[in-house]
């Protein structure tokens, strides 16, 4: 919300810079945490991502002993049939009928062997998958115990900063709330350019303190008498004088 007083641009800076200081110290404790929050969250997807696919491997075994199941039924009847035609060969009348249940024999014979090279071939599939399953399962586990070292640290570095954390969000909301909306816009803009968050820089030996490239004795004469907003020709940054980087307003 933007402030409805007008007020002089050094005392937006004053603000800006006051803005920055609070920010600055709410970075400092993201770097405290690191990656740990992203660590945790890429942990939590892989073993989503893993127990999925160890349910999927699972139902697929499934589905391979039941079309087992059926080549080891037809062995069994097929072992049936054999004893059937067997004892039938002792009581054959005639030739015929001995051919006919010799061709019998011999085509279930066939069908069995069949039947038992499609069974060994259903046990070797079952057997590929479930080292699969034993490999995704141990690293599940591996996973899953990484993701408590992780989580364990991260909730550790919370529990340190979580209060501060919590006061320094309220002041920078705090803080917004006293800015220009297009100047506060600008400011996060400039923010998210840069790994350090540094969106307002000091001229520093003549430098400017984000890029540490030279700055005109001109320009630094303008930035030192506060009545515009100046930000560095080669980075971007806002530009502040010592004496504002040094005696910011509390926000």
């Amino acid at each position: 919300m933007a402030k409805t007083t007008e007020i002089s641009i050094e005392e937006k800076l004053r603000q800006l810079f006051a803005l920055q200081r609070i920010d600055t110290k709410i970075d400092e404790i993201e770097v405290l945490k690191g990656e740990l929050p992203i660590e945790v969250s890429d942990l939590e997807d892989e073993i989503t991502g893993l127990e999925t696919r160890l349910k999927n491997l699972n139902d697929t075994v499934k589905d391979i002993e039941k079309e087992g199941l059926k080549f080891t039924t037809k062995i069994s009847e097929g072992e049936a049939l054999i004893k059937k035609y067997t004892k039938q060969l002792d009581d054959v009348k005639n030739n015929r009928e001995f051919d006919a249940l010799s061709k019998e024999l011999e085509m279930q014979k066939l069908e069995i062997q069949l039947a038992e090279k499609k069974a060994r071939e259903i046990n070797d599939k079952v057997s590929a998958k479930n080292t699969v399953i034993k490999e995704a399962k141990e690293k599940l586990k591996a996973k899953k115990t990484n993701l408590d070292v992780k989580k364990d640290e991260l909730k550790s570095i919370i529990a340190k900063t979580e209060k501060e954390e919590k006061a320094l969000r309220k002041s920078s909301a705090t803080a917004e709330g006293l800015i220009d909306e297009r100047l506060l816009k600008a400011y996060h803009r400039i923010r998210n350019n840069y790994r350090n968050g540094l969106a307002l820089v000091a001229i520093e030996r003549d430098a400017c303190g984000g890029c540490f490239n030279q700055i005109p004795p001109q320009i630094q004469l303008e930035v030192s008498q506060r009545k515009k907003i100046i930000a560095c020709e080669h980075c971007g940054r806002i530009l502040v004088d010592a004496e504002i980087a040094g005696h910011t307003v509390e926000a």
